[in-house]
């Protein structure tokens, strides 16, 4: 199995492309704290380039900003190359497959947690109060 799960916090917004076959692509850096906290009593933190490709980039690219708190999936992938010298060259890739808000509901950002605002105020959906009690 060949699969990754990170959740961190977005160090700047996601910069997004367009292959030559018009396939879209969103890179992006994620700082992920780990578990436990280093001899001096700090808290250690990785940062991983990561990169999503069509629907999966496209998601990203739109809704995802520095500072957002995301978990994210996906599979390790390894790639070699001849570089101009001829010295072959090795890169390990992070593929996004799925990614997820990692926010609290009421953040700071001024949004209560919305979304998607593109939600279409036809009747078809209707809006929860979460402050009231559940009826279960």
């Amino acid at each position: 199995m060949n699969k990754f799960q990170f959740m961190g916090r977005l160090t700047k917004d996601p910069e997004v492309r367009n292959t030559t076959t018009g396939t879209q692509v969103t890179s992006f850096s994620l700082a992920v704290n780990r578990k436990f906290a280093g001899q001096n009593g700090e808290r250690q933190t990785d940062f991983f380039n990561l990169t999503a490709f069509a629907k999966t980039a496209e998601f990203c690219g739109k809704y995802f900003k520095k500072g957002a708190q995301v978990l994210v999936e996906g599979r390790i992938q390894n790639r070699t190359w001849e570089d101009t010298t001829g010295a072959k060259r090795y890169a390990t890739d992070y593929i996004v497959e799925d990614t997820y808000f990692a926010d609290s509901k009421r953040d700071n950002s001024g949004t209560n947690g919305t979304i998607n605002s593109d939600i279409p105020s036809d009747g078809e959906y209707i809006t929860i109060d979460d402050t009231a009690d559940l009826p279960f």
